[in-house]
């Protein structure tokens, strides 16, 4: 595989699983160097031994742990020159606004909008001072279109970082950051087996809108992560980079 990543020094949250797992692997096998970082020590361990790369335990809604990660970052490796934003949660207590609690509700914008947040602060200035940097922000396609079956928190959470990433790569697009709202469609990941596709009436009832009829896997995802961080996409910024099998352009799916 190209090594478009040689030698740079990615920061994964979220590493330990999923889409940020398949990130790792997928970045460490185009020669950069992985931080991952998780909550779960036993995930984020295995995922930084099997690519070769350092774990960090790291609370991403704490901004003091943020901080001191991109500046421990800095100070072992020299630079940070990829910042993957991309720890999330969708717990069950997030549902329809009329059943959503207040305590819920804040609980998920903080762990995926306030972190991110967080992450772009404090790995921003050491980007500056650089003078290059891509900063790739996991929002969603649950940004751009409405659903009956709702998970309120998540969705606003996500726009959020949808309009943030905007704000950011607009701002420092002359100082060499780029920075870009990943948007991926229904992934296969175990969170989303859990939640949707255990069942298979609430997996047709989703799968339905997808063009291509199946969800997407991680790998699909960290394909296009590994893109946006590299020179490949140079000229790409403030974008809202989707992939989802087709489902924010249909109307009726073929059959």
């Amino acid at each position: 595989m190209q090594a478009r990543l040689q030698d740079r020094v990615a920061v994964i949250t979220g590493a330990g699983s999923g889409i940020g797992l398949a990130t790792a692997r997928r970045f460490a096998s185009e020669g950069a160097k992985v931080v991952a970082v998780d909550l779960n020590p036993d995930a984020g361990k295995a995922a930084a031994k099997e690519v070769g790369g350092e774990f960090v335990a790291v609370d991403v809604a704490d901004e003091e742990a943020v901080k001191a990660l991109f500046d421990g970052v800095v100070e072992r490796h020299g630079r940070v020159d990829i910042a993957f934003n991309n720890a999330g949660i969708s717990p069950p207590d997030d549902d329809s606004i009329l059943d959503t609690g207040i305590e819920a509700w804040e609980r998920v914008l903080k762990v995926n909008t306030t972190s991110v947040y967080y992450c772009c602060k404090y790995v921003i200035p050491h980007m500056l001072a650089q003078g290059k940097g891509s900063i790739i922000n996991t929002a969603s396609f649950v940004a751009l279109l409405g659903a009956a079956t709702s998970q309120i928190a998540y969705t606003a959470s996500k726009g959020a970082v949808l309009s943030m990433t905007r704000e950011l790569g607009v701002q420092f697009a002359r100082q060499g950051i780029r920075v870009n709202a990943l948007c991926p469609g229904p992934i296969a990941t175990p969170l989303l087996m859990e939640l949707f596709a255990k069942d298979p009436e609430r997996a047709a009832r989703r799968l339905v809108h997808v063009p291509m009829g199946r969800f997407g896997n991680p790998e699909e995802i960290a394909g296009a992560v590994a893109f946006l961080a590299s020179d490949d996409a140079s000229f790409i910024t403030a974008s809202t980079f989707v992939v989802d099998g087709g489902i924010t352009g249909a109307y009726v799916t073929p059959l």
